[in-house]
């Protein structure tokens, strides 16, 4: 348990020091990239296209971010924006009074339980199963992967039709962010939603940039 609790200490000051040195931030996916290319060791190193491994690596990096937001905030150093499309370090005095109030994604990103008892079958009900049953990932075998298919079903959790001659990453960025509005669980929506939101993201962002 020890051991746990130092790796995931170790994370978050990971992901400080990158953030420290991004005045203008990054998204999710850019900071994953960022952690996987120094080889950090509390992220699993197996491909992302791997629904089960997108879902723990999103779900450890988000428990982090967490943490360290809580940390900054009690230091009154800094305040960390969490969100897949920008996570930033800024002032603490930006950061007012919002950690004094109920978070649902906050509460469930730190709850290592909803990590630990997640399966890949949890995944696919997490995510509706829509998009995550495009992946043909089978036994490992790579060369079933089918980057078109991804890039379809997660602009079909979007709603966006793949063939708009308007469709650009400024286009999916404005639909992500109404998404999020509409099903955050602050606003009556729900996690397992928003999660397929945020995972499309990702896909959406890996494919257009």
């Amino acid at each position: 348990m020890n051991d746990d609790l130092e790796a995931e200490t170790d994370l978050a000051e990971h992901i400080f020091l990158l953030l420290d040195a991004l005045p203008d931030g990054c998204s999710e996916y850019q900071l994953i990239q960022q952690l996987r290319e120094r080889d950090d060791p509390h992220l699993p190193n197996l491909p992302l296209l791997d629904p089960l491994v997108l879902f723990r690596t999103h779900f450890l990096v988000f428990n982090a971010l967490y943490r360290l937001r809580d940390r900054l905030w009690q230091q009154r150093s800094h305040h960390l924006c969490i969100s897949p499309l920008r996570l930033q370090l800024g002032p603490y005095a930006l950061a007012a009074d919002q950690l004094a109030e109920a978070d649902p994604l906050r509460d469930y990103y730190l709850d290592m339980r909803n990590l630990r008892d997640t399966d890949k079958a949890e995944v696919e009900r997490l995510l509706d199963s829509f998009w995550t049953r495009m992946y043909g990932y089978r036994n490992g075998d790579a060369g079933a992967l089918d980057c078109a298919k991804n890039r379809r079903a997660a602009l079909e959790v979007f709603e966006l039709d793949e063939d708009a001659p308007s469709l650009d990453f400024g286009c999916i960025k404005r639909r992500y962010r109404q998404l999020v509005s509409i099903h955050h669980p602050d606003r009556g929506g729900s996690t397992p939603r928003l999660q397929s939101i945020n995972l499309a993201m990702e896909i959406l962002e890996r494919y257009y940039r």
